[in-house]
């Protein structure tokens, strides 16, 4: 599946992100038809460009220090349906198709499966 989602982020939009200290913006994912929230991650204004620009969600490896786009060593990748950014201009919200097994790097479907109170 290719994404034929493009958007060019314009100079008044991205002066409306508000990233951190670090550069970055959380990017929460999810999936569409099912609203289910599939993940977070951080983008700095590369990879938020290259998102829109792409059509699929690339983001920024806090861990690896890295750019990483999504699925491309394991094949469970995104493809952009729509994106937004809250009032604060804080928080990013990308509705996808994921194609693969799912979002997480453990193989499950959400990174969000793990509820309190069932231990």
């Amino acid at each position: 599946m290719e994404s034929n989602y493009s958007v060019a982020l314009s100079a008044t939009e991205l002066s409306r992100v508000r990233f951190n200290e670090d550069g970055l913006v959380a990017a929460i994912v999810q999936e569409v038809g099912t609203n289910e929230v599939l993940m977070m991650a951080w983008m700095n204004k590369e990879t938020l460009e290259m998102s829109l620009g792409q059509g699929r969600t690339v983001f920024w490896s806090r861990s690896r220090q890295e750019i990483w786009r999504k699925g491309d060593t394991s094949g469970d990748r995104q493809f952009i349906q729509s994106a937004a950014y809250d009032c604060d201009g804080d928080t990013l919200l990308f509705t996808v198709i994921q194609e693969g097994a799912g979002a997480c790097h453990t193989g499950a479907h959400t990174c969000f499966f793990r509820q309190f109170g069932s231990e």
